[in-house]
């Protein structure tokens, strides 16, 4: 059966291959996430679900997921048009501005933390001006998104910017030679095309910042009930030697990441088949 499989293949070693990376795989993924399985299975059917819907933990959902739902939908918009600007736009400063976009995969999230709640507090930079009007950023929910937003954008942009870089703007004329305005062009025409590109780079935003931990913590304010994400409510068991309660809601938010992953998986299947 190897042979069968392998005998297309230009390089040779298919067998030695497949077997190190079904090692490797086990080794770094399977095993660990086994042994979360097994950790959260001591637990009774009863003691699972009291651990993963109390009081405390629901509000940390309701903080963790609508936070990363208001971010990706942010990152969204902003993201195709920053991907708009760098694609059909020539400016002094665009490469620095394209290189800017990958900040947030290269800066430790701590010091995004850091630096976010240090710009939003009472007497940062842009907190100073935002709390006279009632406006509140830092150690609230709206920090949360704040940071979220920023170490999401880069996969909204990088997914849709390949996209327009590969639209001819003749389409675009074509349209507009038929009597087609600028907004019916980019809605009939345009959105069509971006739109698998656009929904993948949501759905990638959003898994990455349901995820996200330490660029978080540091403005986030970490109340219980208030501002206090999932990820550190899961530390925060550990820290106290529940062990058993930390699995059950890390298998819970490990479910949604599965989920999570499957719908990027068959957007990035439909947006190959629709390209074709």
């Amino acid at each position: 059966m190897a042979r069968a499989m392998g005998k297309n293949n230009v390089l040779p070693g298919f067998t030695p291959a497949l077997g190190y990376t079904i090692f490797y795989l086990s080794l770094v993924v399977l095993i660990p996430l086994s042994g979360l399985f097994f950790k959260t299975a001591t637990l009774s059917w009863a003691d699972f679900v009291a651990a993963v819907t109390a009081p405390r933990v629901l509000a940390s959902y309701r903080v963790t997921f609508g936070a990363s739902l208001a971010a990706a939908v942010i990152n969204a918009f902003f993201g195709v048009l920053v991907a708009w600007v760098l694609v059909r736009y020539r400016f002094p400063g665009r490469k620095l501005v394209d290189a800017l976009v990958d900040l947030p995969f290269a800066l430790p999230t701590a010091v995004a933390g850091i630096t976010l709640a240090s710009i939003y507090s009472q007497n940062g930079w842009l907190g100073r001006y935002l709390e006279p009007h009632g406006i509140k950023v830092a150690f609230t929910p709206l920090g949360i998104a704040v940071a979220m937003v920023f170490i999401g954008l880069p996969f909204v942009v990088r997914t849709v910017q390949p996209v327009l870089e590969e639209l001819d703007q003749e389409i675009e004329e074509a349209a507009s030679c038929l009597g087609a305005n600028r907004w019916q062009t980019f809605r009939r025409v345009l959105l069509p095309t971006m739109l698998p590109a656009i929904l993948t780079g949501f759905a990638l935003s959003f898994a990455r910042a349901v995820g996200e931990y330490g660029s978080i913590i540091f403005i986030a304010g970490n109340m219980p009930m208030v501002s206090e994400i999932t990820p550190l409510l899961i530390i925060t068991k550990l820290e106290q030697y529940d062990y058993a309660g930390a699995t059950a809601i890390a298998t819970v938010m490990l479910v949604v990441s599965f989920v999570m992953l499957l719908c990027i998986n068959l957007l990035q299947k439909w947006s190959r088949r629709y390209a074709e």
